[in-house]
């Protein structure tokens, strides 16, 4: 990253970035008619689910000194591309805010 130079938050001007990922699943338990379901036969544990469909996620850089996120998206990390994609997703987010 050194020779890109450190990212720069556009808000506060800091430099200590976190890259976030959040998803949200939806878990599917089948139930049958005497045990508590399909995979779950002695007991009921959630990571023993049936089916898992994830329904939202998104990826964002955050500043840690304002808070401020960056959407981004990543598959997979390069160190020059990514650091690249870094610059480019604090750059794409518009004018900064009024304070």
């Amino acid at each position: 990253m050194a020779e890109n130079g450190p990212l720069v938050c556009r808000v506060c001007q800091g430099h200590h970035f976190t890259i976030k990922y959040e998803a949200t699943y939806e878990y599917s338990y089948r139930i049958d008619e005497n045990a508590p379901g399909w995979k779950n036969t002695d007991e009921f544990l959630p990571f023993l689910y049936d089916t898992r469909e994830q329904k939202d996620a998104r990826q964002y850089l955050q500043c840690e000194g304002c808070g401020t996120q960056y959407p981004c998206y990543f598959n997979q990390w390069d160190r020059e591309i990514g650091v690249k994609a870094l610059e480019d997703a604090i750059q794409a987010a518009g004018p900064v805010p009024e304070s």
